[in-house]
């Protein structure tokens, strides 16, 4: 009888102590939207007024002497960054043709032949290590390994310092894009005789081709504006380069490092045009790379 009174009882007790929950934890999640569109807000606006001062700015020092005319002495008047536009591309093209086969190649293994291996998980924590290292660091491993024994800064080097740092990015991509193919894909290749090669190249490959071009477009983007490797490799030049590439090479991101701390004000006015390239050209990148995200996992 005692039992049959008190359940009706606990019963009774239970919307109570909802009630007296529900209150706290409204208040907690208007507390966590609050701060959440504060915080975004905040992240706007810093970013929004970086990028409106770097147009402004930029925008004045925009003319089609720019892209015709080299970067001129101290206390001259007019020229451009013709020269720093080339050497940027020959640096990037150098770094990204080095390290696309190398991260492809080593992506492959570690998702088709090492997988869960010993050596695959030392790969991958060795990428990870890589992938977050500072890159003034590797322009110093590269200036110890190349410059110092070379005797004199060069393209070369400075291309090698770009391809170490987008060679991890690359191989994450590659290895994450290949892990999504179907295994019945590759089943159905081995059920036919084909060897594991083939159905690599012809299969596994084919199928993550948009995501594996995705990682080398953002591994361009990663490295297009690095400024630290090229100070220790490539360091900068007012002229054109030496078809060898030996010798200072004139590139975007020092010469904008050197250039806005100058006190010359034609100096400054194209760090800020080639600042705002930069920005324009990694942008570009970055929505090329999303719009092939998107159209992979539309397939």
């Amino acid at each position: 009888m005692d039992a049959t009174n008190t359940l009706p009882a606990a019963r009774a007790s239970v919307p109570a102590a909802v009630s007296r929950v529900r209150p706290g934890r409204r208040i907690a999640d208007r507390i966590l939207i609050v701060s959440s569109t504060l915080a975004t807000a905040i992240g706007i606006v810093v970013l929004g007024s970086i990028l409106l001062m770097l147009i402004v700015e930029g925008v004045k020092g925009f003319s089609p002497m720019l892209f015709v005319e080299p970067t001129p002495g101290p206390g001259s008047v007019g020229g451009g960054i013709a020269n720093a536009i080339l050497g940027s591309l020959v640096l990037t093209f150098i770094g990204i043709v080095v390290a696309t086969p190398i991260g492809l190649m080593a992506g492959t293994y570690l998702a088709e032949y090492g997988r869960s291996s010993k050596l695959a998980d030392l790969i991958r924590f060795l990428n990870d290590i890589l992938l977050s290292a500072p890159s003034i660091l590797i322009g110093l491993f590269v200036y110890t390994l190349m410059v110092r024994p070379m005797g004199t800064y060069s393209g070369w080097a400075g291309g090698v310092a770009l391809a170490i740092i987008a060679t991890p990015v690359i191989v994450r991509t590659t290895e994450d894009m290949l892990r999504l193919v179907p295994a019945t894909q590759r089943e159905a290749g081995a059920a036919l005789g084909a060897p594991p090669s083939v159905v690599i190249r012809s299969i596994t490959w084919r199928g993550a081709s948009a995501g594996i071009v995705t990682g080398i477009i953002l591994a361009l983007a990663r490295i297009a504006g690095e400024t630290a490797p090229l100070l220790f490799t490539a360091l900068n030049n007012n002229s054109w380069f030496n078809a060898n590439l030996l010798g200072g090479i004139p590139n975007l991101p020092v010469m904008i490092y050197q250039f806005a701390l100058s006190p010359y004000p034609n100096w400054q006015q194209l760090a800020w045009a080639g600042a705002l390239l930069i920005t324009v050209t990694i942008l570009a990148l970055s929505v090329v790379a999303r719009v092939l995200v998107k159209s992979e996992r539309a397939r």
